[in-house]
């Protein structure tokens, strides 16, 4: 088992009360999160791979503290329905590909997870046409609107009206699907997309959730991993893991359609005396744990 998986010390109770029928698990709530990559120069100026920027929550965060992630967080519901400048796959196809029911519930995930970068990484994924790319959010005017898309003052709907800007879906790419087990109390059903850094634009340490980030080249952050060095949970390593083979940012945005979108929800099991934690296809991550006995970080 490698040193480096966030495990939370209550799991084990929460999993034997789960199983017993004295705990409800509660509904997950829509998140969608972004892997944003940009080529790494090598020697002689030659591609050195791509690095993906990470960020290391902050440990007072209750839910993943202390753990390497990406920018992400929840939907807004104010951007399902609102009419907003789009540019790239029309919705029906977004809503095909990320597995909802409605054009609609698509546009807010594919909204989440553009202004998600743009409150964390300072990066808009958004132009004044279909074409184009903002070249610079560092403004004191952008950083208000930003502040007050974190303070849910603002959506991001209205947001991009009021700018009148076109967001970019076709500059973001579906990768992964990952719903939070139903033990834990507080539950995301996440959209993983991957992103290519636009030009002229650059990241910023303007999250209230992190205290470090940084750019990484994906095999290194899952090789720091497995030596325990770095803290992660299960779908931060696994889409890493995923990103490695590409040469490129847009090498890798290109394969995002072959990935697939199967959600992964964790289980929980007894078994010959243990109870068994296990991700469907993910062997990496099985946990087992004492069936009775005091709870804690499991063997």
């Amino acid at each position: 088992m490698s040193q480096g998986q966030w495990y939370p010390p209550e799991w084990p109770d929460r999993i034997r009360a789960l199983a017993a029928g004295e705990l409800t698990a509660v509904a997950p709530r829509r998140a969608a999160t972004v892997m944003l990559l940009r080529d790494s120069g090598g020697k002689g100026g030659a591609p050195g791979g791509p690095v993906v920027h990470m960020l290391r929550r902050r440990t007072s965060m209750a839910f993943a503290g202390g753990a390497y992630a990406y920018p992400g967080g929840g939907v807004d519901p104010r951007d399902d329905d609102r009419l907003i400048g789009w540019a790239g796959p029309p919705l029906e196809q977004w809503a095909a590909r990320l597995g909802v029911a409605t054009v609609s519930e698509a546009q807010a995930v594919v909204c989440a997870a553009v202004r998600e970068t743009f409150e964390e990484a300072g990066v808009l994924l958004a132009g004044p046409t279909a074409g184009t790319v903002v070249g610079d959010t560092t403004g004191k005017d952008w950083e208000a609107d930003r502040e007050a898309l974190v303070a849910r003052e603002l959506s991001f709907a209205e947001f991009l009206d009021r700018r009148g800007l076109v967001l970019r879906s076709d500059l973001l790419g579906a990768w992964a699907r990952w719903i939070t087990p139903e033990f834990e109390p507080r539950r995301y059903d996440t959209w993983f997309f991957v992103a290519a850094l636009p030009e002229g634009q650059r990241t910023r340490d303007v999250s209230t959730e992190a205290d470090r980030t940084v750019w990484i080249a994906p095999a290194e952050a899952a090789r720091r991993y497995d030596r325990g060095e770095l803290l992660m949970m299960p779908p931060t390593v696994t889409t890493l893991r995923a990103l490695a083979p590409y040469r490129t940012a847009a090498e890798a945005l290109g394969a995002a359609d072959g990935q697939d979108m199967t959600p992964v929800l964790a289980q929980a099991r007894l078994e010959g005396g243990e109870l068994v934690l296990s991700w469907p296809g993910h062997d990496e991550f099985t946990k087992h744990v004492p069936a009775a006995g005091p709870g804690g970080g499991g063997a």
